[in-house]
């Protein structure tokens, strides 16, 4: 047993600076303008079932040097799903986004559901749990303060304080499952065909209601079979081929 725990520890570790390598190798292709070769690099990280924002920030970047629509847009948005808050991703994607032949118009949300949901979009899951944490350790800490302080004027601050890191954590908390609820029930993906046809039914003989291309994202609704029903940003819905898209 022993021997098989060392031998995992060792292919861990094997595994890691191997990955670090190829990172730095990616990298030095990258600055050097050999955006094919820092793709091949970066992906066979990605193989290696490690991955991170940076690792996909990077390859978005790779891929949109070289004009490929598509995969820059998807693995920015990929990026986005692990840091929501970074501003360099957010800025480079609608660079990205400039690139794409179709033209959706987004459907305005109502004022306040549209301040919650760009609060809630500002960490990920794991960044509002790390908060809750934070605040539970801050409101313990300024809690106890309160109760062994002999002053009434930091008694006053230590409980309004600990009130404040109560009001954080429960925030956070609320916002952590909200956003875990948002991405269970929320699945979108990336138009990579040149051109998806879009028809009305899951069926060859049904209707063509419009054409989408390369880099569209897309609500997925349901699957059936080999196809999938999905809503775009201006809530127009349609059917297309499963192959026609990568899950996000």
């Amino acid at each position: 047993m022993n021997k098989i725990v060392y031998l995992l520890f060792i292919c861990f570790f094997s595994l890691s600076a191997q990955n670090k390598d190829l990172f730095q190798e990616a990298n030095t292709a990258y600055n050097e303008g050999n955006y094919s070769e820092a793709i091949n690099n970066y992906e066979r990280i990605l193989e290696n079932s490690e991955t991170s924002a940076e690792l996909y920030y990077n390859l978005a970047n790779a891929h949109y040097k070289l004009s490929h629509i598509a995969p820059s847009v998807y693995y920015y948005e990929k990026a986005l799903q692990l840091d929501p808050g970074d501003s360099d991703v957010k800025n480079n994607l609608e660079f990205a986004q400039n690139m794409l032949i179709d033209e959706i118009e987004v459907v305005p949300k109502t004022g306040l559901l549209k301040i919650t949901n760009k609060l809630i979009s500002v960490l990920s899951f794991n960044g509002w749990a790390w908060t809750a944490v934070i605040g539970s350790i801050l409101f313990a800490a300024f809690f106890l303060l309160y109760y062994f302080s002999n002053s009434s004027r930091l008694k006053r601050f230590f409980f309004t304080t600990s009130i404040i890191a109560l009001i954080l954590m429960l925030s956070a908390l609320i916002f952590a499952f909200q956003q875990q609820e948002y991405q269970k029930n929320s699945q979108f993906a990336i138009i990579f065909s040149e051109e998806a046809i879009i028809r009305n039914e899951p069926t060859l003989r049904s209707n063509e209601i419009l054409m989408l291309h390369e880099g569209t994202k897309v609500k997925i609704l349901e699957t059936f079979q080999n196809w999938i029903k999905f809503e775009l940003a201006n809530e127009i819905q349609g059917w297309m081929d499963k192959s026609d898209v990568r899950f996000l």
